[in-house]
């Protein structure tokens, strides 16, 4: 009677299933009949991950929407939608985001205070993930160099206010299996029109009338320090 070999290996704790440390195990499985790897999806949708992987960076890529989240030490926390083409990854470690003009500037006044900040998507189709980036941030104005060296990465935009920079510290995967299906339809234009509309110094105007201080009263440097 023939005889098979049966392999099994459990993959159950985060340091198992590191990237890195699953170059280990190549090749272990090569040699049975037949190999079972037994591994916790619950496991893996947990992953705290050091930087984005190039899987991520794709995921990002193609959402439509993302979220910011930050908050100085006192006053009110601030979560704030974010759309259009205005997030771009540099590296895996760090990514930037263009700030547009709007009636509210928390983002700015909080990173002042407190430069922490993180950002998540969600996938409304495909495959459930919901994906969170953790790090410190840094706020960039149009009088300053880095604005200049980032904004060509952006469409052009009349309505343009500040360019953010996180240094990306913790990558966490969670899964999104609440987080309900929507189809894509298209994007709003109304910012985008607004702005065009308002021109360069009725921008700088809004500025200083909406746009110099959070709700909480805190300084967003908008106009200079």
């Amino acid at each position: 009677i023939g005889r098979k070999l049966v392999a099994c290996m459990e993959l159950h704790t985060f340091s198992s299933l590191n990237e890195e440390f699953l170059q280990q195990y190549k090749g272990c499985m090569d040699e049975p009949d037949i190999a079972i790897v037994y591994f916790s999806p619950e496991a893996i949708a947990h992953k705290k991950l050091e930087s984005i992987t190039p899987q991520l960076q794709e995921f990002i890529e193609k959402q439509k929407v993302f979220f910011v989240g930050t908050a100085a030490a006192e006053g009110k926390v601030n979560v704030s939608p974010k759309g259009t083409d205005s997030f771009r990854v540099i590296n895996k470690n760090k990514i930037v985001w263009l700030n547009l003009t709007g009636s509210g500037n928390e983002t700015a006044a909080h990173l002042i205070k407190n430069n922490r900040m993180t950002i998540m998507f969600c996938a409304f189709e495909g495959k459930p993930i919901i994906l969170r980036l953790y790090g410190v941030a840094k706020i960039f104005h149009r009088r300053d160099q880095e604005f200049s060296k980032y904004i060509n990465l952006f469409p052009e935009n009349t309505g343009s206010r500040q360019i953010i920079e996180m240094q990306v510290d913790l990558v966490q995967t969670s899964c999104g299996f609440a987080v309900p299906f929507m189809d894509f339809k298209e994007e709003r234009t109304t910012l985008n029109d607004w702005s065009k509309k308002q021109g360069e110094e009725k921008i700088k105007e809004y500025w200083k009338n909406k746009n110099t201080k959070s709700i909480d009263g805190f300084e967003t440097h908008i106009l200079g320090n």
